[in-house]
């Protein structure tokens, strides 16, 4: 979970009388409880107690913040498991009111190469502030998505990095860790942000129906859930994409928003696969495609989840398994659908022959 590596004790010696004000790069989202808002940001947690998982992590990084050793920080892990909103969290208890003028956050949309590096970042860190009743006379430097940044700007941020340490802390977040440079990596501590469990995605998004007033039956909270795939951003966004377009969330207003195929339309190809002939097979595939507008990709992905669900032997299910890879990768490329379908059709025919043959 994280690599220890020796804390840097936080010196609050302020040798400089000067403040510097950074621009706000969207550090500080003042959100409007309006219909309009997103609930990812009126729903993001606002301190360290309302972060819905990964509380081993949360708490160590609090620990660490309350005893004034909080070191240089690498969050790592999918998208929408918490890693920004953590950060920002800490960042609100450590300045309290003083947060614009002491967190300078820049993410993908910003320019990072080597310039800014060398000028907006060092001119930020090189500047210290008074606390003015802040915990800390550290300022953060917030780099979200650190992996989109070019080689040369990670070489140049690490020289900034060791020689701003006293009055700097640096909070790199990304989802890749192995496009992170092994000398930045070793200047920070590291912790990885894992899928939410279901039960904690489930549990704030209970906290999000309470607030808004809704009623949401338990297959529509499922649904939500399963399609999620323990990402919480992307949770909220099906939840209110599905509530601005239906009155009732129910599971099929879910899959309907979303595009993805519902579970029982996966179990009928299933069938179809499994039993009818190439062409009956290809005919209603075709047919449940294009009055659904389901993508190829979708169903390739969801039938391979039920593959796992049959009882057959392992061989057979290894050889499955692996065809059915193949034909995504190829989708992911854009090969053609009709080709891809019948190649679907083709390995379930191979894989049903196995099947035959294995019971006798």
């Amino acid at each position: 979970m994280t690599e220890a590596i020796s804390l840097m004790d936080i010196d609050e010696d302020d040798n400089q009388n000067h403040t510097f004000k950074p621009k706000s790069k969207g550090s500080d989202v003042v959100v409007s409880d309006t219909k309009a808002t997103p609930w990812v940001e009126k729903y993001r947690p606002q301190s360290l107690a309302d972060v819905a998982a990964h509380r081993d992590i949360v708490d160590t990084i609090d620990r660490l913040t309350s005893e004034n050793r909080l070191p240089h920080l690498l969050l790592y892990g999918p998208p929408g498991t918490g890693k920004t909103s953590t950060i920002l969290a800490v960042a609100r208890k450590l300045y309290g009111a003083q947060y614009h003028n002491m967190i300078l956050e820049l993410n993908a949309s910003d320019d990072r190469g080597i310039d800014v590096v060398r000028q907006q970042i060092q001119d930020f860190a090189s500047t210290q502030s008074f606390s003015f009743g802040a915990k800390l006379s550290v300022k953060l430097v917030l780099l979200d998505e650190a992996d989109a940044m070019t080689k040369d700007a990670q070489f140049a941020l690490r020289r900034v990095i060791e020689k701003y340490t006293k009055n700097t802390r640096f909070a790199l977040i990304c989802n890749q860790v192995n496009k992170i440079i092994p000398a930045l990596q070793s200047r920070c501590t590291r912790f990885r942000f894992a899928p939410l469990e279901p039960i904690h995605v489930s549990e704030r998004l209970k906290y999000v129906i309470k607030a808004e007033g809704l009623d949401v039956p338990e297959s529509g909270l499922a649904a939500l859930v399963r399609l999620s795939n323990g990402d919480m951003r992307k949770a909220l966004n099906i939840f209110q994409s599905t509530h601005m377009a239906s009155q009732q969330i129910t599971e099929e207003a879910v899959y309907l928003c979303t595009g993805n195929p519902l579970p029982k339309d996966i179990e009928q190809i299933s069938f179809w696969l499994l039993n009818e002939s190439f062409a009956d097979s290809f005919k209603r595939i075709s047919e449940i495609k294009t009055r659904k507008g389901l993508a190829l990709i979708d169903i390739v992905r969801e039938v391979t989840m039920f593959v796992f669900k049959i009882k057959m032997p392992s061989d057979v299910r290894v050889r499955l398994i692996d065809d059915l890879a193949n034909i995504e990768y190829r989708l992911s490329f854009g090969c053609n659908d009709k080709l891809q379908l019948g190649s679907l059709i083709s390995t379930f025919t191979r894989a049903r022959t196995a099947l035959v043959a294995a019971a006798r």
